[in-house]
């Protein structure tokens, strides 16, 4: 089986392709952000990424239409159980109008399943969407009915990683209580409990620990304050929230790296405060999801970018070791994670859910 994997990010794609279960090719393509500018919403960008991409794949001799599946990262759309979906049109509908939001990774479904269309009996497929909703009802409770929490997350990797881990233990993921920790630019701690993932932070609307670029959860009334000072609009706000908050806002820099390794050894007071803060922050969402799982739990798995930074592991770890085993698995390999989802339909061992 041959798969084509496509997931689009604010200012470049990544595309893979896999030969069953091996990779074979992958590439970053990096869009200029004057190309970008031209286009008024994400969605307008379809036909320029589809381009770039049918280019790159050509200079690098592959036929499209060896293709068997087309698999793209999952955008914004209503609240999904958690699996591998064919793209069909009330999808393709709903990402296009950005009925849910506006992201990149709406494009992902929309590219998929134009190139697929082009190939005989090739098949386009989304898998373990952010928007993936497996709550249970007591965790969309807020505080006040006019709010409700809801379920986005970085449910490829999380779900990915715990299905990993679980078969390194040789046990089925649908038997374990895990807690995972996916910690990149943004952070988000799920409790997978028996195969759900019943709870877990916000990390797209601004909950749970802050991360490099975001601000997590903030004092309700000094955010009200904030508001209602007529000094930001909306947009601004949102920004402080997702994008230019975080290690970004405290310390100037978002490269994680380099605070752990340039600037924390120089000496740094504030930048070793707020690297232990965010520690802390993760840890103590960790703790909470604990709770959560009745402290039955099977494991902690640490993953994500931030993973691979040592002190941040070792900080987090002495925290949290006490409630179970803590397991590592520094980066991502999400579009490992799409083609096996497509590849498990491929092959008969999963169903393509409908949207």
């Amino acid at each position: 089986m041959k798969l084509l994997t496509i997931n689009p990010g604010s200012t470049s794609t990544k595309i893979a392709v896999f030969e069953d279960d091996k990779n074979v090719f992958q590439k970053n393509l990096q869009h200029d952000a004057a190309d970008l500018k031209q286009f008024k919403i994400i969605t307008d960008q379809f036909q320029f990424r589809k381009d770039v991409i049918l280019k790159v794949l050509e200079e690098n001799n592959f036929d499209v239409k060896s293709f068997d599946a087309i698999v793209g990262r999952g955008g914004l759309m209503r609240p999904l159980a958690s699996g591998t979906y064919e793209v069909n049109e009330a999808m393709k509908a709903d990402l296009a109008a950005c009925q849910y939001g506006e992201h990149a990774s709406n494009l992902g479904a929309l590219i998929a399943d134009d190139v697929a269309k082009q190939i005989p009996n090739c098949r386009a497929f989304i898998a373990d969407p952010v928007v993936v909703d497996e709550l249970q009802d007591v965790a969309r409770v807020a505080g006040h009915p006019l709010f409700k929490r809801t379920s986005a997350f970085h449910a490829l990797n999380q779900k990915a990683i715990a299905k990993m881990h679980a078969k390194k233990l040789g046990k089925p993921y649908e038997s374990l209580n895990l807690i995972v920790a996916h910690l990149g630019g943004g952070i988000s701690v799920g409790a997978h409990q028996n195969g759900k993932v019943i709870d877990v932070t916000n990390a797209i609307d601004g909950e749970g620990p802050f991360s490099p670029e975001r601000s997590g959860t903030l004092p309700a009334l000094q955010m009200a304050q904030l508001c209602f000072s007529g000094q930001y609009t909306l947009d601004q706000v949102k920004k402080i929230l997702t994008g230019a908050g975080g290690m970004v806002a405290h310390l100037g820099t978002n490269q994680f790296q380099k605070i752990e390794e340039e600037i924390i050894p120089s000496g740094d007071k504030q930048a070793d405060l707020i690297h232990q803060a965010m520690s802390y922050n993760i840890a103590k969402h960790i703790g909470a999801m604990a709770t959560v799982l009745k402290g039955k739990i099977d494991g902690i798995l640490l993953t994500g970018g931030i993973a691979w930074n040592p002190l941040m592991v070792t900080r987090i770890t002495e925290k949290v070791e006490f409630l179970a085993t803590v397991t590592v698995y520094p980066g991502e390999d999400e579009m490992g994670a799409l083609a096996n989802n497509g590849l498990a339909v491929l092959r008969g061992e999963a169903k393509a859910m409908t949207y």
